[in-house]
């Protein structure tokens, strides 16, 4: 089981930076075509494209180390065990959530099969399906904080990082 999430962080991390690494080349060459007269239509496109597939390949890794819209302000103002069971709750509700918008995803990707951007001429199902991947990816990451999470009534101490 290790072994897989080992890979499956792996990807995400390759994902992520690839995603990156062509968001920069983008934007920068958006930046020295405007500064040689005029920039490439395609590279706003491709910056927006490169962006959605950066933050579903990243936003599972923030869940896993706890950086995804932690909020310890209110978690460490709570009393005993709550912080971990608030921790518990939002990462069992992320899974819930993202669970219930699988299947209203897949449609959208779906959609996509009949349509192309109008500057790269990419389907956008390819497009669409970074919407897909987020979904799954956020709640494989949820399912693993559950399951690496200590029993709430087994410790005081709240663990935020886990990896």
């Amino acid at each position: 089981m290790k072994s897989i999430e080992n890979f499956v962080v792996s990807v995400c991390g390759f994902g992520t930076g690839l995603a990156f690494f062509v968001l920069i080349a983008a934007v920068l060459t958006q930046v020295l075509g405007r500064a040689f007269g005029s920039s490439p239509v395609w590279t706003e496109e491709l910056t927006r494209y490169a962006m959605l597939y950066m933050v579903a390949f990243g936003a599972g890794l923030s869940m896993r180390t706890g950086d995804l819209v932690n909020v310890d302000v209110v978690c460490e103002a709570l009393p005993g065990q709550w912080p971990g069971r608030l921790r518990l709750f939002v990462a069992v509700a992320t899974f819930c959530f993202c669970a219930f918008l699988v299947p209203a995803a897949w449609k959208y990707v779906s959609i996509g099969v009949l349509q192309t951007s109008p500057a790269l001429g990419v389907r956008m199902d390819i497009i669409h399906f970074s919407v897909l991947t987020l979904l799954v990816l956020l709640a494989l990451f949820a399912a693993l904080r559950v399951f690496a999470m200590p029993a709430v009534g087994n410790s005081e101490q709240s663990v935020n990082r886990l990896e």
